[in-house]
C-alpha cells in the first residue's frame, strides 16, 4: 500500500477542502488513537496548534475522534511543534499531535503526529493508520462508559520555556545583547520573546500579534525582510526569524545579512567538535544543502551525510547512525541531545551562546564558509501530472544536458515537493551564469511539457 494521506511531514492541505476537513480529522483521531491504545493503562494524547484560523476546525474534530476511542486529550493551545514533542514525553502520553502547516499561508493546515517517544511516526505507523481509516470506524468506538475526557494544560507555555532555557549553557546570560525576534505571527509568539527576555536580552519582538490570518504573511523564516530591516533600524546585534510552528529558524547578523541553516549547522557542528560534544563524526543534512558546507566540514575532518528532503529523514539517519547534529538549509536544525525534532529556539540559543562566549559580532562568527552559487526554482504543475512530467523523455534529456554542462564542477537536483504540486529545480556550481542557464533551461522544458 502506498501512502495517499500522509506526505513528508504529516497530513497537509487547504483547510476545509479534502483531505484537510473536520471529517478526516475525526477519522484520523479515531484511527491514530486506536493504533496507540496499547496496554491496560489510561491512554492520553496531547494536542498543540499554531495560530491559523482553521485550528478551531481541526482541534475539536481530532479531540472528538480520540475521545470516541477512549483516549483522554490534553489541549495545549498555541505552542511550537517541538514543545508538543517534548510534552508528549514529559506527560507520558501515548501520542502527540501538532496542528500546523508550518511555513505555509493561513489557508493551509496540517496534522503532525508524534509517538510516545516524542519522535515523528515511521512510514509503517502512518500506513497502518491510513489503512485503518479506510476500513471503517464503527469497530473502534468504545462504550459510553469508557469515553475519554478533555482538559487544557494551563502551564504548557511555562513548561516549554523552562525546557528551552535549560539547553542554554549554565552560567551564561544574554545581558547587553539586543535581539530582534520574528515569530511569524505563529505558535511561538508568546514563548520566544519570553525565553530571550528571561535570559537577559533586550528584545525587539516582531510579528507577535496573530489574528488567524497573518501567520507567515510577510514575516517569519521565509520572509525575512522585516526581521533584517528591524535589526538595522534598532541597531540590534542579531535577528532571529522562526516559521509558523517554530521548528525552523534563520538568522541575520548586525548588518542584516541572512544566515541560513547550512551556516548554522557549520557553526554548531564545529563548536561541538571542539568541545567533544559532536557525535557521529559529522553532520547530517539533505540533498539541498550547499556544497560549501560539505567542503567546510571536510576541511575539519568531518563528514556530511545527505538524506532526502524532510527533517524526518534527517532524524532517521541521525538515530540510525549515532549523529547528534543535523538539519536542513531551510532552518530545520535538529540537536538530538536536546530535542526529538527541529527546534528553532533551541538552535538559536546555541548560536547566541557562541556569540556571548566569543565576544565578537555576529558577522564574524556566523558566516563560516562562502556558499557556492545555488539557484532553486519551483514549477507548479497539476498534481496528477508531476510524475508524468518528470518521466517525459524531453525533460529527462534536458536534465542530462544540464548535468553535462556543469561537468563535475557542480550538480543538478530535481525533485517533487512532498506538500505541494511543485517540481523543484536546483543547480549549484562555481559559475553563477552557468548555474542560472542550466536551471532556466530545465525549467523552460518542464513548463513546455506541462503546458
Amino acid at each position: 500500500m502506498t501512502r495517499k494521506l500522509f506526505g513528508t511531514d504529516g497530513v497537509r492541505g487547504t483547510a476545509n477542502i479534502e483531505p484537510m476537513t473536520a471529517e478526516m480529522a475525526l477519522k484520523l483521531g479515531m484511527a491514530a488513537g486506536r493504533h496507540f491504545t496499547r496496554g491496560p493503562h489510561r491512554h492520553m494524547v496531547v494536542i498543540g496548534k499554531d495560530t491559523r484560523l482553521s485550528g478551531y476546525l481541526l482541534e475539536p474534530a481530532l479531540t472528538a475522534g480520540f475521545i470516541s476511542v477512549g483516549m483522554d486529550v490534553m489541549l495545549l493551545g498555541p505552542l511550537p511543534t517541538p514543545a508538543v514533542a517534548m510534552l508528549t514525553r514529559s506527560l507520558r502520553a501515548d501520542l502527540g499531535v501538532m496542528i500546523s502547516a508550518s511555513h505555509n499561508p493561513y489557508q493551509d493546515n496540517g496534522i503532525k503526529l508524534f509517538g510516545p517517544d516524542g519522535f515523528k511516526l515511521s512510514d509503517e505507523d502512518e500506513l497502518t493508520i491510513e489503512a485503518s481509516m479506510a476500513n471503517g470506524m464503527e469497530a473502534y468506538r468504545v462504550g459510553s462508559d469508557h469515553l475519554g475526557r478533555a482538559k487544557r494544560l494551563d502551564d504548557a507555555n511555562g513548561r516549554y520555556i523552562e525546557y528551552v532555557k535549560n539547553t542554554f549553557p549554565k552560567g551564561l546570560r544574554l545581558d547587553g545583547l539586543k535581539i530582534v525576534i520574528d515569530c511569524a505571527n505563529g505558535a511561538a509568539y508568546k514563548v520566544a520573546p519570553t525565553v530571550l527576555w528571561e535570559l537577559g536580552a533586550e528584545v525587539v519582538p516582531v510579528a507577535v500579534a496573530p489574528d488567524g490570518f497573518n501567520i507567515n504573511k510577510d514575516c517569519g523564516s521565509l520572509h525575512t525582510e522585516t526581521m533584517r530591516s528591524q535589526v538595522v533600524a534598532h541597531g540590534a546585534h542579531l535577528g532571529i526569524a522562526l516559521d509558523g510552528d517554530a521548528d525552523r529558524v534563520v538568522l541575520c547578523d548586525e548588518h542584516g545579512t541572512l544566515i541560513d541553516g547550512d551556516q548554522l549547522m557549520a557553526l554548531i557542528g564545529d563548536l561541538w567538535r571542539k568541545s567533544g560534544q559532536l557525535k557521529g563524526g559529522g553532520v547530517v543534512a539533505t540533498v539541498m544543502s550547499n556544497l560549501g558546507l560539505e567542503h567546510f566540514l571536510d576541511q575539519r575532518g568531518l563528514g556530511l551525510a545527505r538524506t532526502n528532503v524532510g527533517d524526518r529523514y534527517v532524524l532517521e539517519h541521525m538515530r540510525k547512525n549515532g549523529y547528534n547534529v543535523g538539519g536542513e538549509q531551510s532552518g530545520h536544525i535538529i540537536l538530538s541531545d536536546y530535542s526529538t525534532t527541529g527546534d528553532g529556539l533551541v538552535a538559536a540559543l546555541q548560536v547566541l551562546a557562541a556569540l556571548v562566549q566569543s565576544g565578537k559580532p555576529a558577522s564574524e562568527i556566523l558566516r563560516l564558509f562562502l556558499p557556492l552559487p545555488q539557484i532553486l526554482k519551483n514549477v507548479r504543475v497539476a498534481k496528477s501530472s508531476v510524475a508524468e512530467v518528470l518521466a517525459d523523455t524531453t525533460v529527462v534529456a534536458a536534465i542530462a544536458e544540464g548535468e553535462a554542462r556543469l561537468a563535475g564542477t557542480g550538480r543538478v537536483l530535481i525533485r517533487k515537493s512532498g506538500t505541494e504540486p511543485l517540481i523543484r529545480v536546483m543547480a549549484e556550481g562555481k559559475d553563477d551564469a552557468l548555474v542560472a542557464a542550466v536551471v532556466d533551461g530545465i525549467v523552460d522544458t518542464i513548463q513546455r511539457v506541462a503546458g
